[in-house]
């Protein structure tokens, strides 16, 4: 018994002893033989000083595995550097979802190379319910980026119009920085480019209602407009994003109609394999029976056979911009300026499509 005791008293001894070894801006001072005003300039970016100076403090810095103390930079600067992140995924896909794990995969790498934390945020802290806002304060959120969410939810939209920076991913909002995919210009693409193999009849199985579908339908309507393509009302189907099931249902009554398509558009790659399965199922071949086009460019596209011609939506772009945004709101508040950025994306061909 006496043993344990001693065992854990030297533990506890060691943890004193490391917390003690932990470098400082003082430490670094010595071994540069500078002074410790000079050591916080050439860290925080003053120009004062030479660059020798500079590059031998960061050096040194590096060398000796100085961490600046977080809880130190948060009193000087008012800044926690910790961005929350807004991501609910009615599909239950969570970081499994490849279009939108890419997105914050990427706005987390870019948040860490500019010096910043990621935190989810939920309704939920310990089994009690919050708000989104009141769980970003709790967490000292410096800001956060939403994504994938309802944005008419009464929760969100207290997020958005409260006093916490906010980043939107594919929705515009008032006095907020928005990234947004070209989604009209990506079904415009998709039915230029079915026009152009000869296809007239072409079917749109689209997601849920969102500002998302909103542009997609419209690029659909006015890529069809544009090559004199009429669009009966039987071939514009809601499904849900993400979600096979759906897809095939849908699937299945536009190649049950008297007047089928020649072509379908898939509202994402995923959910296209629904209907492969579901064409399958009815014994038609892609892309000889009916020909077929997918939306967000997923590695998915790339495996599937034939090879899914598609739209690839850059979300490592969206998401570095998002978190570009996002800190310049929260370190330049006074000359930050509120803009909707558009990121293009690009059609790629695959051999799902027939020329008629």
């Amino acid at each position: 018994m006496y043993y344990k005791t001693t065992k854990t008293y030297s533990g506890r001894s060691k943890n004193r002893e490391r917390r003690k070894r932990m470098v400082t801006i003082k430490d670094i001072s010595k071994r540069c033989n500078v002074s410790p005003a000079t050591v916080s300039k050439a860290m925080n970016g003053y120009e004062d000083i030479s660059k020798e100076t500079i590059e031998l403090v960061k050096r040194t810095a590096q060398e000796m595995h100085y961490m600046p103390n977080a809880a130190a930079r948060q009193l000087k600067t008012n800044i926690s550097h910790n961005i929350g992140v807004l991501f609910v995924d009615d599909t239950m896909c969570g970081l499994t979802h490849e279009y939108f794990s890419a997105i914050l995969n990427s706005t987390k790498e870019e948040a860490e190379r500019l010096g910043y934390d990621i935190t989810f945020i939920s309704q939920n802290i310990g089994g009690e319910k919050i708000s989104f806002a009141e769980h970003c304060r709790y967490r000292k959120c410096d800001g956060v980026v939403i994504a994938s969410v309802d944005f008419y939810n009464p929760g969100v939209v207290e997020l958005m119009r409260s006093d916490i920076p906010t980043v939107t991913i594919d929705f515009a909002a008032d006095n907020l920085n928005c990234v947004m995919s070209d989604n009209v210009d990506g079904t415009y693409s998709l039915v230029n480019y079915l026009a152009g193999k000869g296809h007239r009849k072409i079917a749109f199985i689209h997601g849920e209602h969102t500002s998302v579908t909103e542009k997609r339908l419209i690029g659909f309507y006015r890529g069809c407009e544009q090559n004199g393509i009429e669009v009966p009302e039987e071939y514009v189907i809601k499904a849900v994003y993400h979600d096979p099931k759906s897809s095939a249902k849908a699937t299945e009554y536009l190649m049950q109609l008297d007047d089928p398509p020649t072509a379908i558009m898939y509202p994402d790659d995923f959910s296209y394999i629904g209907g492969m399965n579901q064409l399958e199922r009815m014994g038609l071949s892609i892309p000889d029976d009916v020909s077929v086009t997918g939306y967000d460019g997923i590695t998915l596209s790339e495996v599937l056979r034939p090879k899914l011609t598609t739209y690839y939506q850059d979300a490592e772009a969206i998401g570095r911009e998002s978190a570009r945004r996002l800190v310049d709101v929260i370190e330049n508040p006074k000359t930050s300026i509120p803009e909707k950025i558009m990121v293009t994306g690009r059609l790629i061909e695959g051999k799902s499509v027939k020329q008629i």
